[in-house]
């Protein structure tokens, strides 16, 4: 269970307190919604939230088949809809994953891939939401 404490500043922001780590995150509204656009929105953070899940749940079964993913990396789009109500309508994201110790077998590779659409975050947004995951495997290369 998480605890985080919000505070909202003024002038569409807030301060948030992961009450575990103490690690601050500010809120600030988006250009396009009278914010300043000055820190991520909220609805950027559910983007976030579901890229990170993504990467982290299938570092976890990547570590127990022995698969690093240590310097894989990921952009991602937040769409809005255009019509009332406001929402996100799709996440895009562009996911390479570096395994250091050499391309996994293809079952292993299947298996961390699956999680890309089953992690907690993905399976938790509602059905509405595009989620659009495009996943390519680069071999890192050893030094």
């Amino acid at each position: 269970m998480a605890t985080i404490h919000i505070s909202y500043v003024g002038d569409l922001r807030t301060a948030c307190t992961h009450l575990q780590s103490g690690t601050l995150i500010n809120t600030d509204a988006p250009t396009d919604n009278q914010g300043k656009g000055e820190a991520f929105s909220p609805t950027d953070l559910v983007a976030n939230a579901l890229g990170t899940c993504i990467i982290t749940t299938m570092a976890i079964f990547g570590r127990r088949d022995g698969v690093d993913l240590t310097g894989s990396e990921m952009s991602v789009t937040k769409v809005m809809s255009t019509d009332a109500p406001r929402r996100i309508s799709r996440i895009e994201i562009d996911l390479t994953l570096r395994a250091t110790d050499g391309l996994p077998e293809e079952a292993v590779r299947t298996k961390l891939e699956k999680i890309a659409h089953t992690c907690p975050v993905a399976i938790s947004l509602h059905p509405d939401i595009v989620q659009d995951v495009k996943i390519r495997w680069d071999v890192a290369e050893t030094v």
